[in-house]
């Protein structure tokens, strides 16, 4: 009777499984329940159970999330290396070296890169790796500490450095003396603190010609020199009115500008010599 029982239960779990797995270890299964006792028989069929239960789970896989990982880096736009050694684990095979003097070395081998390191105690730094053969250079301990506080420095001025402001003055050409003082003490601290001024010249007599509005721009500019300069040239905007933007100077600029003026004033110097050179000759 028990025998019976059991083939009634085998047969209709066989009939309603649909996985072509589980059939395929029902097989087994039916052979092993013919020459086992009852309790055993439900025993194995537990097991099988448990053995024919699929989970689903994700693959494993750690080269695809390392890409993931390494791209996501690759695309930071603002992602900076720190300025610093790079030990002994130097990448390339030939670099272009930089001597802690700042003279160039020419291109080296790795190998021996590392022997002029131990034997002058000096440190590896990438400039730029990106380059053909790549640029190092050699530099001290002192060195690398010197110059990461003064990227330091620079960084940090540079975030406290806003978003440039424009700011904005409109005045009549026929302004007062003191009243016009008084406008460009006003342009000067806002040029000083490195926003862009728009300046706006009203004429009331239009037969005048702007060139009067013109004029009072570049007396603007000539009150502070190494200081202001255009950002956009004086224009007239309408029949009667003119504007100019000014900004700060660059580094840069200022250094030219007072190359420019040392070069006027030795022309004016040998101008003045020779027409004092002529009138001696004449007397």
């Amino acid at each position: 009777m028990a025998s019976l029982c059991l083939r009634k239960l085998i047969h209709q779990a066989t009939r309603n499984e649909t996985s072509c797995i589980n059939k395929y270890f029902d097989i087994p299964l039916m052979q092993t329940m013919q020459k086992t006792t009852f309790s055993q028989a439900l025993m194995v069929m537990a097991g099988a159970k448990r053995r024919l239960m699929f989970v689903p789970t994700k693959s494993f896989c750690t080269t695809g999330e390392a890409e993931k990982k390494s791209e996501g880096k690759k695309k930071t736009p603002n992602a900076q290396k720190t300025f610093g050694s790079i030990g002994r684990k130097i990448p390339q095979r030939i670099l272009h070296v930089i001597s802690e003097n700042g003279d160039s070395l020419g291109n080296m081998h790795r190998g021996d890169v590392i022997r002029l390191m131990n034997d002058r105690d000096l440190k590896l730094v990438p400039l730029r790796e990106n380059e053909e053969p790549p640029v190092y250079r050699l530099m001290t301990g002192k060195q690398i500490h010197e110059e990461q506080l003064k990227r330091r420095e620079k960084q940090k001025a540079s975030s406290k450095a806003g978003p440039v402001q424009l700011k904005e003055l409109t005045f009549s050409a026929a302004i007062a003396k003191h009243d016009l003082e008084t406008k460009i003490r006003q342009i000067q601290q806002w040029i000083d603190k490195k926003h862009h001024v728009r300046i706006s010249v009203q004429q009331r007599n239009v037969a005048d010609g702007p060139e009067k509005m013109l004029a009072l721009f570049d007396q603007i500019v000539a009150t502070m020199p190494e200081k202001a300069t255009y950002l956009s040239q004086p224009r007239v905007v309408k029949e009667g009115k003119s504007t100019c933007v000014l900004r700060h100077m660059s580094d840069k600029e200022a250094s030219e500008y007072r190359k420019m003026e040392k070069e006027k004033q030795t022309d004016i110097l040998k101008e003045e010599h020779g027409n004092e050179t002529k009138s001696s000759e004449l007397q």
